[in-house]
């Protein structure tokens, strides 16, 4: 059995750094052996639930514009699983939620930038899955109920985003964390931590600098399917908290 997870990716760049956060997740790696990956990404928004459908090489995509070359010679050569993505298609169908499979798109880097500091050799299959940032919160964490069960046959569920994403209000070379950055991550966590749904649903009202932090949901829906995807036995928990250019929080969340 694996946990579920909810891991910020932040900027690309993290796949060339070496900061507390890519030591983090090297060590997360070598803590977690799943047979399987799946990955709902920020970076794949769609209506309808769409999952990456493959058994070949994805290819890797370099969604961002204006990073050092070396960025785009990074090549994640992980392979997918039609047999997983399949099963995951039943699940929503069963469940009443359309969802359809995608045998063309390769992996953005929601998803590799993290599994190549996580999981360098490839050796992993991956499954990836859009999101739909229109839906609400409890609507999200429906969605991760659904494949509550993969934990327990050792697939490990990712919910790739950011908690805190602004790029309005980066501070570019600032490594301290603004205070408001900080409180609206404080009441996350005080929230999570007492599984208080209730107020977590409606986090865009009572939650402090909440339009701040999340002028568009697509990076903070995320987090509330890595949530509903716990099989509920353990106890939430931060596994990593850091910030980066004032206000872009790193804060991971295990499930």
């Amino acid at each position: 059995m694996v946990p579920s997870l909810f891991l910020a990716h932040g900027s690309p760049m993290l796949a060339l750094e070496e900061t507390d956060y890519t030591r983090f997740l090297e060590k997360l790696g070598k803590q977690i052996k799943p047979k399987a990956i799946v990955i709902f990404t920020a970076h794949w928004e769609k209506e309808n639930v769409t999952i990456s459908s493959i058994n070949e090489t994805y290819d890797t995509i370099y969604d961002f514009h204006g990073f050092p070359n070396e960025l785009y010679e990074i090549n994640y050569p992980a392979k997918g699983s039609v047999k997983i993505a399949t099963m995951i298609q039943d699940q929503f169908q069963q469940a009443g939620i359309q969802a359809e499979l995608d045998s063309n798109r390769g992996l953005d880097h929601g998803s590799w930038t993290l599994l190549y500091k996580m999981y360098p050799q490839a050796t992993i299959p991956v499954v990836q899955v859009s999101i739909n940032p229109f839906l609400n919160p409890e609507q999200q964490f429906q969605l991760g109920r659904i494949v509550k069960d993969l934990g327990g046959q050792d697939i490990l569920v990712i919910g790739s985003g950011v908690t805190v994403h602004n790029l309005r209000v980066i501070k570019w070379g600032q490594t301290e964390p603004e205070q408001w950055a900080m409180d609206f991550d404080d009441w996350l966590v005080d929230k999570i931590k007492k599984r208080d749904l209730v107020s977590l649903f409606d986090y865009d009202k009572l939650a402090p600098h909440a339009k701040l932090a999340v002028p568009r949901p697509e990076h903070f829906v995320p987090l509330f399917i890595a949530m509903g995807s716990s099989n509920g036995l353990e106890e939430p928990k931060v596994i990593h908290r850091s910030y980066d250019l004032g206000s872009l929080s790193y804060l991971c969340f295990q499930f």
